[in-house]
């Protein structure tokens, strides 16, 4: 087994990856306080090939040396958008018909595992603060919850780690078992 060389790895180039069909997946992160979670999550919708992000309350947004740090480039791929208001944002998105779930544990929240993404539906998901997670009235917006489970003892991840699970799996379900 021979590790591939980046010139082998067919990766897009800035202006095929805007022209590229996108996975209809939108990220929405709340009031998240590290510029380096932002980046990752950054990274994460450039490898995935996700359709935007909204960076709302405290979240900073690039440019950013903190932020550029982690995303290593792909704040110049992924469309990105600031909105204060993060149940504004849930709001115009449902009207969008777009279906927006916040990843958080709540009662009645859905397993990921149990979550099956219906075809020709565009997702939303909402990310929270790393210490107080998403927001209730945020929660009160969208139309259903996402949980990863947990066995350990803390019950508790890193806002990038969330956001890697959770896009990673529903994009396996929509690219292969759609």
């Amino acid at each position: 087994m021979r590790k591939l060389a980046n010139s082998e790895l067919e990766r897009k180039n800035i202006s095929e990856f805007k022209e590229a069909e996108k996975t209809p997946i939108i990220i929405v992160l709340d009031d998240i306080r590290s510029l380096h979670n932002i980046g990752s999550v950054f990274r994460t919708a450039d490898a995935f090939l996700i359709e935007k992000i909204y960076l709302c309350g405290i979240t900073a947004t690039p440019p950013n040396k903190e932020i550029h740090k982690t995303a290593l480039g792909a704040t110049d791929t992924v469309a990105w958008e600031y909105a204060k208001d993060v149940v504004e944002v849930i709001e115009n998105l449902k009207k969008e018909k777009v279906s927006v779930f916040a990843i958080e544990q709540v009662e009645h929240s859905v397993f990921l595992q149990d979550f099956i993404p219906e075809a020709d539906t565009k997702y939303a998901l909402v990310f929270g603060n790393e210490v107080k997670g998403v927001a209730q009235q945020a929660i009160d917006a969208a139309d259903g919850t996402i949980e990863i489970p947990q066995l350990g003892t803390k019950h508790s991840l890193n806002i990038s780690v969330s956001a890697g699970i959770v896009v990673w799996d529903l994009f396996r379900k929509m690219q292969f078992e759609g």
